[in-house]
């Protein structure tokens, strides 16, 4: 008897195949030319487009990065002439990006695992009522509770500081994260837990010494998606962080002044772009093998 080649790709499947390449080329193609504009001077990003860029190989340029990294030239005119002059560095907004985002990644994961073991492991009165109220905050849009936390802020003098913007990140970011927790930490075996108890250990030594390591995919499928949140977010940054005495700015801020006042220095809005993107693929590329693991716990229960 015959044996069925089940490898032979079927006209659905090549269908697919197809349709998908055509996708990823659509979606590749915006991010190719402003890849290839983030290399052109000023002068040819606005006189041609950047299909047209390869019969100019002289409008090619390292100064639009130069320029992201170091400060961006301006000349300003004083008694003695004309003086070029640099602006802020894209280094700086880099450094206030993280200080910002790591804590604001930090600080919801250990929140939410505890709560997750408590909704999953422990039995108290009104555990399901609470567990859908976190539940229902992942709908509230955030952008309700902007203009009410800022007033707060400003009432105890935490408007403008990194402390604030932690916690609102991190009160923002809390019901995702216990809600991610909550799925894959409530599929452990229950055996696990009940070795720890028989042996002495507390619910604190469990949790530190058995739940946390177990859960490393679920945390590091939170950490990705909160990790691009946090370091994309502008709105958030421009509504806490805009009281700073020392005028702070993120790489989100700092991208949008490096477009001008009037939106014209594209060439230099392109190659920040790409330079923020440096970490957030780091990070990505770093945690990638827990991602799926982490997304699809809870999903299918033995």
């Amino acid at each position: 008897m015959k044996e069925v080649d089940t490898r032979k790709k079927t006209p659905g499947r090549t269908i697919i195949t197809v349709v998908l390449a055509l996708i990823c080329i659509l979606w590749t193609i915006p991010t190719l030319g402003i890849f290839v504009t983030s290399f052109r001077t000023a002068d040819a990003v606005n006189s041609t487009g950047w299909w047209k860029a390869f019969t100019d190989l002289k409008s090619f340029t390292l100064d639009n990065y130069n320029q992201v990294l170091f400060g961006q030239r301006f000349s300003v005119g004083n008694a003695s002439g004309t003086q070029a002059v640099r602006g802020a560095t894209m280094l700086s907004a880099f450094l206030t990006s993280i200080t910002v985002t790591l804590p604001a990644v930090i600080i919801p994961i250990f929140i939410a695992a505890a709560a997750a073991y408590g909704f999953a492991w422990l039995n108290f009165k009104g555990r399901n009522i609470m567990f859908g109220m976190v539940v229902a905050l992942l709908v509230v849009p955030l952008q309700i509770s902007l203009i009410p936390i800022l007033r707060d802020y400003q009432k105890i003098h935490l408007n403008g500081t990194y402390l604030g913007i932690w916690l609102a990140h991190a009160g923002f970011g809390l019901p995702l994260a216990t809600y991610m927790m909550y799925n894959y930490i409530s599929t452990l075996p229950r055996s696990i837990l009940e070795s720890a108890f028989i042996d002495g250990a507390s619910h604190f030594t469990t949790f530190v010494r058995l739940i946390l390591p177990l859960s490393v995919p679920a945390i590091a499928s939170f950490a990705i998606f909160q990790f691009i949140w946090v370091w994309n977010d502008m709105l958030v940054s421009l509504v806490f962080l805009s009281g700073s005495k020392n005028m702070v700015q993120v790489v989100t801020v700092r991208l949008m002044n490096m477009a001008g006042t009037r939106g014209t220095d594209w060439h230099l809005l392109t190659a920040g772009a790409f330079v923020s993107m440096i970490l957030p693929l780091v990070v990505f590329l770093s945690l990638q093998k827990f991602f799926v693991r982490g997304l699809l716990a809870g999903s299918v229960k033995g």
